[in-house]
């Protein structure tokens, strides 16, 4: 009896061992998805590893400088100790760097990191600089004469240091701009990207078919920065199916959204 049950035992370790389970012994890398933005992406379980597992090629991070650290937040009050931009963003976007071959996804595009300061504009990006000094090998280089593109372009938002950052000739960070801006755009090096609020522009929230005028007046935006050598963001817009087609149509270059899953595979199918 016993031999009968170890031979059965060794029986099962060699069916484990060595028959063909049909399942992958390593999941499918994700296909990079190049027009899904994740906003507020570090609300989400697991900050920036989510939106990558799901191929997202770009994601923000509101940031607030306490205590001389980039602490990720969307609210003042909400800061906690440790989650900082370094160790939520920028390591694990270096470590994937270099284990990718010099690309956040291997062979794969361009990853936007948003940085949206949340603080003074000034002493935000004085400490922004020194944390990206430690990574400028994956950086894309912005200069007074053009753009030096690698795995990662690190764009500031929200409150901008853009005349102190126009007079850099050598940087590791862009501006986001906004749709004024198009009326005296300064270079495509300084300002590679426009975004703006949907709520500031169109009235249209979802419901019903999108006005013609609207859509008009969207395919004619996003005609004037593509003219303008930029690419275009909205947020704010409604976050579902219906609204993603009509910027997916538009040409609207990164779809903002709070759902990484449903934009992906909605995206997928196109």
């Amino acid at each position: 009896m016993n031999d009968s049950r170890a031979a059965l035992r060794w029986l099962c370790l060699f069916a484990l061992l060595v028959l063909p389970t049909g399942k992958s012994s390593a999941a499918e890398p994700p296909v990079p998805i190049v027009r899904a933005h994740a906003h507020n992406d570090y609300e989400h379980a697991r900050p920036l590893l989510d939106a990558l597992a799901q191929g997202f090629c770009s994601v923000e991070a509101d940031v607030w400088l306490v205590d001389g650290e980039l602490l990720v937040a969307h609210n003042r009050d909400s800061v906690k100790a440790g989650r900082t931009l370094e160790s939520l963003y920028l390591m694990p976007l270096h470590e994937r760097v270099r284990a990718n071959g010099g690309r956040v996804f291997r062979d794969g595009p361009v990853f936007t990191l948003l940085v949206d300061f949340k603080s003074d504009a000034e002493p935000t990006y004085a400490a922004l600089k020194e944390a990206l000094a430690k990574h400028t090998n994956m950086l894309t280089h912005f200069t007074a004469d053009g753009i030096e593109t690698n795995a990662v372009s690190v764009i500031i938002s929200g409150n901008r240091p853009t005349e102190l950052m126009a007079k850099e000739t050598h940087r590791t960070a862009a501006v986001d701009g906004r749709v004024s801006d198009l009326d005296n755009l300064p270079p495509v090096s300084l300002m590679p990207l426009i975004s703006d609020s949907w709520d500031s522009l169109f009235k249209w929230r979802g419901e019903d078919e999108f006005p013609p005028a609207e859509a008009a007046k969207l395919k004619e935006l996003v005609g004037r920065v593509h003219a303008a050598n930029r690419r275009f963001r909205l947020w704010a817009a409604p976050d579902d199916s219906a609204s993603w087609q009509v910027q997916y149509d538009a040409g609207v270059d990164l779809i903002n959204t709070d759902k990484l899953a449903e934009l992906a595979a909605w995206l997928h199918t196109k």
